[in-house]
Formats: C-alpha cells, sequence, structure tokens
C-alpha cells in the first residue's frame, strides 16, 4: 500500500492537500509539527513526502526545508521527498533536486501537476526499493473469484470489451461487486496505466455534484480559495466509474449528460470549456428501466452510458462460487488477523451454500471477517456465523453482517436520541454537519 506524508505548518494546506491526494494514495497522514518528523520517518514506513520548505524561521529562504531534508535522507535513503513551498524559484529548485529531493511543488498548486509529482515520487521510491515490478503484477490482478456459468459468462464480456472505449453499464445488487467489474475493465484497456477515478454518486449532495464532478475556480463560492480540478478532470486519459448513477436527480441528469455528449467540461465559477478524454464506466443497483419507465431516469442518458450492459448475478444465483469466496477471504483475514484458522468444516460448507446472503459477496465477506476474529478452533464451524433465519424481519444491530446497514440504524438511533438535531447526532459521532447530511441523503432518513 501506497504511504505518503505531508509536513506543512499551515492546516488549511494539509487538509487541502489530504482531501485530494488520499483518492489516490493508500494512506496519507499529515503533520504540522516538523519535530516529529525523525519519529514519523523512523516508524511510518513512508513512501514520499511532501515538505513544506519554510515553517516558524527564515520566512521565505527555504533554509528549513533543506535541513529536514538531509535529517529524512539520514533516516531513509531511499525515501521519495518532494519540496514544498510558496516562495521557490528555478535556482532553489535545482538546488533541491541536487541535495536529494525528487521534484519541487510549488504554491498554491494545481491539483494534476501535484497529482502527477507524487506519483512519479512514488515510482522512484518502488524503483529504488526492487518493488516497481511487483507493483506492476500485483496491480494488473483484481481479485474476482467465481467459475459459476454466469460469472464465465461475465469474464469472456471483460475480455471483448475492455481493449474498446465503449461506455459500460454494470447493474446489480448491492455487494455483487460492480466495483471490481469496474476496475477489471479498466486494467485490462488500452489506459490501464493512466488514472481510475471512482465517484460514488450516491455519496455526493446535489449542492456539491458540479463541484465534485466538474470542478470548480477560486471564489465560486464561499469555501473555493483556489482552483480546484473535479473528478472527470482527474480521470483525463484515464476512466471514470459513476457508482451509483440511478441516485441522480432528474436536473443534474441533464448536465452530466451535456458533459458526456460534448466530451468536455465547464468548472463552476468559469466560463471556460475543457476537452476531456475519458472511458466511461457507471453502475448501478437501481431498477433503471423502470426509473425510466416513471420518467425519474431520463432515457436519452441511459442509451448514452448503456452502449454495452453487465449484469452481475446474485451470490445465491451462483451457489458454487460461494465456498471459494469464503475460502478467498479466510485466507485473507486469517493473514491480516494472525488468526490460526485454517479450514471450513463440511457441516459450516453445507450451510453457507443454502444460507439466502442478502447481502451478497459483501455479506458473505464481512461473515468471514466476523468468524475469523471469534472463531475458538482452527477449523470455522456453523457456531462461529451468525445465520438470520427471520429474513423478514427488520435486521438488528446483531442481525446484519452489511456496514451500510449498520451504519443507517446508527444514524437513526443517533438522530432519535437528539430528537432529529442533526449539530448534537454529529458532535456525538464523530462527524461534521456535512458528512452526516451526506450520509442522511445517502441512505433516505
Amino acid at each position: 500500500m501506497s504511504k505518503l506524508l505531508i509536513i506543512d505548518d499551515d492546516v488549511d494546506v494539509l487538509s487541502a492537500a489530504k482531501l485530494f491526494l488520499k483518492r489516490h494514495f493508500g494512506q496519507v497522514d499529515i503533520e504540522k509539527n516538523p519535530e516529529r518528523i525523525p519519529f514519523l520517518i523512523t516508524n511510518g514506513n513512508y513512501d514520499v513526502v511532501l515538505l513544506d520548505m519554510n515553517f516558524t524561521r527564515d520566512v521565505n529562504t527555504g533554509k528549513e526545508g533543506f535541513e529536514w531534508l538531509d535529517r529524512i535522507l539520514d533516516i531513509d535513503p531511499l525515501i521519495s521527498v518532494v519540496l514544498f513551498t510558496a516562495y521557490g524559484d528555478v535556482e532553489m529548485a535545482v538546488r533541491a533536486i541536487k541535495v536529494g529531493a525528487v521534484d519541487f511543488v510549488l504554491k498554491p498548486w494545481e491539483n494534476t501537476k501535484l497529482l502527477d509529482t507524487m506519483q512519479s515520487a512514488y515510482e522512484i521510491r518502488l524503483q529504488k526499493t526492487g518493488k516497481s515490478e511487483e507493483k506492476k503484477k500485483s496491480a494488473s490482478k483484481v481479485d474476482i473469484i467465481g467459475s459459476s456459468p454466469a460469472m464465465l459468462k461475465i469474464f469472456e464480456t471483460i475480455e471483448q470489451v475492455a481493449a474498446t472505449d465503449a461506455n459500460i453499464l454494470i447493474l446489480g445488487e448491492n455487494g455483487t461487486g460492480k466495483d471490481l467489474i469496474a476496475r477489471a475493465l479498466h486494467e485490462k484497456s488500452n489506459r490501464a496505466e493512466m488514472p481510475f477515478i471512482h465517484a460514488d454518486l450516491g455519496a455526493i449532495s446535489e449542492t456539491l455534484f458540479e463541484s465534485e464532478l466538474f470542478g470548480h475556480v477560486k471564489g465560486a463560492f464561499t469555501d473555493a480559495r483556489e482552483d480546484r480540478a473535479g473528478r472527470f478532470e482527474e480521470a483525463n486519459n484515464g476512466t471514470i466509474f459513476l457508482d451509483e448513477i440511478g441516485n441522480i436527480p432528474l436536473p443534474l441528469q441533464a448536465k452530466l449528460l451535456n458533459v458526456l455528449q460534448n466530451r468536455s467540461i465547464t468548472k463552476v465559477g468559469s466560463n471556460k470549456s475543457k476537452t476531456i478524454d475519458i472511458r466511461l464506466i457507471c453502475a448501478t443497483n437501481e431498477p433503471i428501466y423502470e426509473r425510466v419507465a416513471q420518467r425519474t431516469f431520463r432515457q436519452d442518458l441511459l442509451y448514452r452510458i448503456n452502449t454495452i450492459e453487465i449484469k452481475l448475478p446474485s451470490l445465491r444465483e451462483r451457489p458454487e462460487d460461494i465456498l471459494p469466496l469464503a475460502e478467498h477471504f479466510l485466507k485473507i483475514y486469517r493473514k491480516k488477523y494472525n488468526r490460526p484458522v485454517n479450514t471450513i468444516s463440511a457441516t459450516l460448507a453445507k450451510q453457507l451454500q443454502r444460507y439466502h446472503w442478502a447481502g451478497n459477496v459483501r455479506e458473505l465477506q464481512h461473515a468471514v471477517e466476523r468468524a475469523v476474529i471469534l472463531a475458538k478452533g482452527n477449523t470455522l464451524q456453523p457456531e462461529d456465523f451468525f445465520f438470520e433465519t427471520r429474513q423478514e424481519s427488520a435486521p438488528s444491530f446483531d442481525q446484519t453482517y452489511q456496514l451500510e446497514e449498520v451504519e443507517k440504524m446508527l444514524i437513526i438511533k443517533t438522530l432519535k436520541k437528539f430528537n432529529g438535531n442533526i449539530t448534537d447526532a454529529a458532535r456525538e459521532m464523530g462527524l461534521t454537519r456535512q458528512a452526516l447530511y451526506r450520509r442522511v441523503e445517502k441512505y433516505g432518513i
């Protein structure tokens, strides 16, 4: 997993950089106090450090940046360090690279430039540590388990259409693995080396839709302190995956359709359009054709996104894949939690295959994870699982393995506790008001 550390004395810079870069790196940590650098570098196993050049003294000379660069490279000579400053010039950049930095970024940054620089720095780290080829091999393998006729047909479709730029619509219930199919299509395409950007439309509020997808310019609205690239611009020359596209309100469908037809975006607050080159993959668990008949989803938008349709079967429609999937998750969580659980008993195997799995592969995955953690022996037994027998009853915290259901129930419970007061409920849950609002909208609470 790629690990990035950002060190800057400006909290706003740290927040903005983390918000953008966490979409592209496995882990992004931030630190305001440079005195913690030795501890963090010694214990954090970071691949790339984005280091401010000026903290409390010497204002704009960059002296502190060079001093901390030397300290970092003394601790880990193979780490990639990118220097960050609002006062840089060519001479300082050349000097930084000569003494060990891999690159130099000026504030205020341009998102595309910042991302390119950080990804290049990460590749340099992999080359230094001999992990570049290993990364390529692992990155090209998406874990999609299945040997049932339904899944074999889907694998065949992926092979046929991946190399094309045809728009793909993936249909299927929650938890069937639509995101894995999207990633497999990207990794087998001619754009595999370019960005894959996942946009969960069900989690984006209506007011932020245009800004999140198309970007905005500085001053476009109150909190727009700088230009920001949207998801489409980030995906330029690569693939954009619009998940839960069936949740978009009608007015926003028209705006999205316009972008897809013209292959250009206009940032919020700007009157200049920018051409984009993207591969479009969409997914939904909604009965999309019923939505079209009900006139809650535009027919012309559906025609635009479904050049090729891939319909994922539910897990109960491919019972022969249940055991291979369970064994796959067992291996993952046995290693993750360092548990001596090696096998699945024959009795449990039969029960797993008979169970309804309303939450599909995702429910099975969470069930196996929980069982591995709680198992008392080396073999998973039926008592290590909870098999819900009253399917018609509403799930409780103890009756579901689906994280989304648990989150929804927790939000409802907390809102009841505070009589619907969003501010108090958000504080109780450790969320911002905006984050809680997004979840309330997502779950229709």
